[in-house]
């Protein structure tokens, strides 16, 4: 029998900087915060926040975190991808935020827009229309 599995409950990343993760999640990403635990036997701070109906982000604030050993070119999650339905809006937002966005490209694949941006730990995320 195979698994009964239906939708991505949630995702989790780690930051290390409190203030700085939480203003591009939630301030700039308008994310909204259902949660937040400070986790002193853990040593971080967890946040939840709110991508969609249906999914998650989980947020470690963890200030000791060791940084990516390459971007994105690393064993495990590649990066994150969010859909959008007007991604030059988005993109002129996110410059207008400060956020580094890489040029415009055209998926080879699915003939879609898409481009990379970076969270303030250098976690590539992708946006897809």
């Amino acid at each position: 029998m195979k698994p009964n599995f239906s939708a991505i409950h949630h995702i989790a990343i780690i930051a290390n900087n409190y203030d700085t993760a939480r203003h591009f999640y939630v301030d700039i990403l308008g994310l909204k915060i259902i949660r937040e635990n400070n986790r002193s036997d853990k040593g971080d701070i967890k946040l939840d926040l709110q991508l969609n109906a249906d999914t998650e982000i989980e947020l470690f604030i963890k200030p000791d975190a060791p940084n990516r050993t390459s971007n994105p070119e690393a064993l495990g999650l590649r990066h994150l991808a969010l859909k959008t339905t007007n991604i030059e809006a988005d993109i002129d937002y996110l410059i207008n935020q400060g956020v580094k966005v890489e040029p415009l490209r055209v998926d080879d694949f699915t003939g879609k827009k898409m481009v990379f941006f970076w969270d303030p730990n250098n976690l590539p995320i992708e946006l897809h229309e």
